[in-house]
């Protein structure tokens, strides 16, 4: 293939795709039958969210996918969308929006390289083993000159890794560090390890709130793979929609895309719901990497007492504990997660401006809000519930 020129294509759906050359971009560690590392990205999460019509027309999220080749076979591809909104990315870009437009430019449409709905980092820019460099290279030219040509204002990449935000700064886009609260496992046997880690008053708070929770007069199941059943959804549905109603005035996926995980993602998921008297009253969804399992959403239809916590961050540290995973990603925001032992970890996004004095104007936005997040997640770090290590001078 030495010599040969490297072809970019946008397709509008992943049905023009094979599953597998897809795959084989997104998810090669996954090939032999391992779980991927990052399970958004593989072709049957974004093919769930296609098929559901939780992407696609009047979502404001149309999906234009971006695949580069070299003599017909895949060397890598993005999840690319047009967007009319900035809805669902959870790296915030509204004030940039209206700075532009109230200074008479047009920013939206823009393109977005993103997973829709999921604030997870992953790679953005899939590309085969085989042709890192060059595929790596091949769709960030391609995102750009499809941006220029079209006279598109900005073109975005969020919630990538931080390798990817290095090479991406290297060839000319700009670099934006925001932050998270992340779990992280030290190698606990079990979760008395991880709370023997913590100072005596976070210890004994957080037996607390386990002893509420799990005191609301009911069982509290964890569900994976076939355990999971239709009617789980069902009562799942109920939950997510309260809470995106409350948060987003109306949930961004569709009643749809819980069958689309029935059928072909509930291996990827653990589902931890509550039951109380014979109904189910909370539950959260975790969808499980390689090496980390996501937090993704949170409902319910009673309130008990820490019972979110329990659901949502307890269970999920068991789970991790259990399966020998590094990491717990808890999603957007919660500066409440910290006393429960999730740290500030930074995340970071790609961005590319058409126009050199936003540009410019946004260069310098990027690196004061760099500085700014930076000294924060010092200042929480020391703040967290940890043990602080002593240091004893010597005589």
């Amino acid at each position: 293939m030495d010599g040969q020129e490297v072809e970019i294509r946008v397709v509008p759906t992943l049905a023009q795709i094979d599953a597998a050359a897809w795959d084989a971009c997104a998810c090669p560690e996954a090939v032999d039958g391992e779980r991927p590392n990052d399970p958004f990205t593989t072709y049957r999460f974004l093919r769930a969210l296609e098929d559901s019509r939780s992407v696609g027309t009047g979502t404001g999220w149309q999906p234009q996918y971006l695949v580069a080749s070299i003599g017909g076979q895949v060397i890598g591809c993005a999840p690319m969308y047009v967007k009319s909104h900035s809805q669902g990315e959870y790296i915030f870009d509204h004030n940039w929006a209206h700075a532009y437009e109230r200074a008479g430019g047009r920013y939206y449409p823009k393109l977005q390289i993103a997973v829709p709905h999921t604030p997870a980092t992953g790679r953005r820019f899939l590309v085969h083993p085989d042709f890192a460099e060059a595929g790596f290279a091949a769709l960030v030219q391609g995102a750009v000159q499809l941006a220029q040509s079209n006279g598109i204002s900005t073109l975005h990449a969020t919630f990538c890794t931080e390798a990817e935000a290095e090479l991406g700064v290297e060839m000319g886009l700009m670099r934006r560090v925001t932050q998270q609260f992340h779990w992280h496992n030290d190698g606990y046997a079990s979760f008395d390890d991880f709370l023997a880690t913590l100072s005596s008053r976070k210890r004994k708070n957080i037996r607390k709130e386990r002893a509420q929770a799990q005191d609301f007069g009911g069982e509290i199941e964890v569900l994976t793979g076939d355990a999971i059943q239709p009617h789980h959804w069902d009562a799942f549905w109920e939950f997510y929609q309260d809470t995106g109603a409350r948060k987003w005035g109306t949930p961004y996926l569709t009643r749809d895309f819980f069958n689309q995980a029935q059928a072909h993602l509930r291996d990827d998921i653990y589902l931890v719901l509550a039951r109380r008297d014979g109904a189910y009253v909370a539950g959260a969804l975790n969808f499980i990497g390689a090496h980390a399992l996501y937090g993704r959403y949170w409902g319910c239809t009673e309130h008990h007492p820490c019972l979110h916590f329990e659901l949502c961050y307890y269970q999920a540290i068991d789970i991790a504990i259990a399966q020998g995973l590094n990491t717990v990603e808890a999603g957007a925001q919660g500066e409440h997660k910290l006393a429960r032992g999730y740290l500030p970890t930074q995340t970071h996004s790609l961005h590319w401006v058409g126009d050199p004095g936003f540009s410019d104007a946004i260069a310098s936005y990027l690196k004061a809000e760099g500085e700014a997040v930076a000294e924060e997640i010092e200042i929480l770090t020391d703040y967290g519930p940890f043990k602080k290590i002593q240091i004893e001078e010597q005589e």
